[in-house]
């Protein structure tokens, strides 16, 4: 009982592990759930610049992928702040930063900034999907006899049209013109939406680690990176299970298909498809890869050269504390080696999805590296702590702060998307859509 009281009294007692000299009151009190925060936010934006490559610099290569990228990106979204909520002993005071808005906390214009983002992709969604919605409430209303679902979806419908059923050529010229707009403009929305969670590690002066300017730049990189990598490995399981539902008649998994009507899909077009955005997809993941690790050398480098006072304790923990997680696994297995997969000729769509898997454990690792490593280190500069990861929970602490509570956030946006795609279609095909 007392170690229970201590451990709620002291939040991050219950994963710390201390070595040599550390202060009594020091716990690492980031745990995953902050490492799953800037990383749940980075996949948010980085989803949506690979959906404005289409829909503002017009690269015809993406069409597809990038209405899949958007819908993709809006089933992200609610679990931005879903880290958050599970960290906090108080969850009900999140609601605080969008009532009493101002920019004189960082977390407080993050508020301003999410419900920006947020209208700004369901706009868009809207202006994209129009003259879908409004033919399908045509066809729901022209049936003479509705199953529960479609008198569902036709009830959904009649709400998005928002009375606006106006689908001529002027209006859809119109919707396009939306679009684009809306699209430039959520292009820096989202890159100030999750370069502000690199700012708030920036500015904190106390931490030496955190401390650099460089740090918003390269969360936003890295952000770019992950959200197009997990688009190319979700975009490639989704196809594959499309195609084997396709060969087999099993309609209820593609839900977009039960729900519109569309009985057979042809597994050989879906092939085709698959492999030819895959592809052109990847190769402008590296191309945002190479920038995102020269920014992180650079950095490295840069305090190297610099050596200011907190070389010293920096020096241990980059290349001695935390060498493995640093150098291995993250700029090794994270970058070095999907960086080869993707330069070696005739890419394949597994080729590219294994190392679109790499490099989205590459990016969690820098961001492990950033929250955890940054505490790694006593204020004292003589001593080191240790975080343990709660893998099987034994209380309700432990279940949010551990394995347990960052594969329920992993797994949530995936749930979203599944019902999503039955309103509005991830995967239409360019010749149905507007």
């Amino acid at each position: 009982m007392v170690e229970q009281a201590a451990q709620m009294i002291v939040h991050g007692e219950a994963w710390t592990i201390k070595d040599l000299f550390v202060l009594p009151n020091e716990y690492v009190y980031w745990s995953i759930q902050i490492v799953m925060y800037p990383y749940m936010t980075g996949l948010v934006a980085g989803a949506f610049v690979l959906s404005s490559l289409y829909h503002v610099f017009g690269v015809d290569r993406l069409r597809e992928i990038a209405r899949y990228a958007l819908v993709f990106s809006f089933a992200l979204l609610p679990v931005a702040m879903m880290p958050l909520l599970l960290h906090l002993q108080q969850p009900l005071r999140g609601t605080h930063v969008l009532m009493t808005p101002h920019f004189t906390s960082a977390i407080s214009a993050f508020g301003i900034v999410f419900m920006t983002y947020a209208c700004i992709v369901g706009a868009e969604i809207w202006f994209v999907y129009r003259k879908f919605i409004v033919d399908s409430v045509v066809r729901l209303e022209a049936q003479q006899a509705r199953k529960g679902l479609d008198g569902l979806l036709l009830l959904i419908y009649r709400g998005l049209t928002l009375g606006v059923r106006d689908v001529s050529p002027e209006a859809l010229d119109s919707d396009h013109k939306a679009v684009r707009f809306l699209a430039g403009l959520g292009i820096p929305v989202a890159c100030f939406l999750h370069g502000y969670a690199g700012f708030i590690f920036g500015s904190v002066k106390a931490n030496a680690l955190w401390m650099t300017p460089l740090m918003p730049v390269i969360f936003i990189c890295s952000a770019v990176v992950s959200g197009i990598a997990l688009c190319i490995v979700s975009y490639a399981i989704f196809m594959e299970i499309r195609k084997w539902a396709a060969r087999h008649g099993k309609h209820w998994l593609l839900p977009d298909a039960l729900a519109h009507g569309k009985h057979a899909v042809d597994a050989e077009h879906l092939r085709g498809v698959q492999q030819h955005e895959v592809t052109m997809t990847a190769r402008y993941l590296l191309i945002f890869m190479t920038l995102a690790i020269t920014l992180e050398l650079l950095d490295i480098i840069f305090r190297g050269y610099t050596a200011v006072k907190s070389w010293d304790i920096l020096r241990d923990v980059i290349y001695e504390h935390d060498f493995t997680k640093i150098f291995i696994l993250q700029y090794g297995v994270g970058n070095l080696l999907p960086f080869a997969i993707l330069l070696l000729p005739g890419l394949t769509v597994r080729r590219a999805a294994l190392a679109s898997l790499f490099v989205l454990f590459g990016v969690f690792m820098m961001r492990w590296n950033v929250v955890i490593g940054g505490q790694a280190f006593s204020l004292t500069f003589d001593g080191f702590m240790h975080y343990h990861l709660p893998v099987i929970p034994h209380d309700l602490e432990t279940f949010k702060e551990g394995l347990m509570g960052a594969l329920l956030v992993i797994a949530t946006p995936f749930v979203i998307f599944y019902f999503l795609n039955m309103i509005v279609p991830a995967f239409m095909e360019d010749k149905d859509a507007h």
